[in-house]
């Protein structure tokens, strides 16, 4: 979430407060949404998301870490912030396919995965056995 994005919310909750008869200043239309978020005021709201919401993960970042198990090296080529902006959607093009299968006689290869990580990196999804599916451990 960006301070964009707070602002267009509070153009639409001044709207909505219009058209429900209840007109309100845009400043207060701020406050109330910053409030709405868990910040004591505007101020702070614009003071502390540029430097904790910002991106973390960009088209093209080189990146490397595990996937089901299996170390990678890889190129981010699509980036989707989710909700508000703790969680990301990954397209990652692997550089060597990596083998998803752990049976000694069966492979399944793939080199371009959709993956959902949290800001540092881990996965919430995880293998039968606990593992994260993907674990970013470097970003270039």
């Amino acid at each position: 979430m960006t301070t964009t994005d707070l602002k267009t919310e509070a153009r639409e909750y001044r709207t909505a407060q219009v058209d429900a008869g209840r007109p309100i200043s845009h400043a207060q239309s701020l406050e109330m949404v910053a409030r709405f978020h868990g910040f004591r005021d505007w101020n702070t709201a614009a003071g502390v998301l540029p430097m904790t919401r910002g991106p973390v993960f960009a088209v093209s970042q080189r990146i490397e870490g595990v996937y089901l198990k299996q170390p990678f090296t890889g190129t981010i080529i699509g980036v989707a912030a989710l909700g508000a902006g703790d969680m990301f959607r990954l397209t990652v093009q692997f550089d060597e396919p990596v083998d998803v299968v752990t049976f000694e006689s069966f492979s399944a290869y793939r080199q371009r995965v959709n993956a959902t990580v949290s800001r540092d990196g881990i996965s919430p999804s995880r293998t039968s056995d606990g593992d994260p599916h993907m674990v970013i451990t470097r970003r270039n």
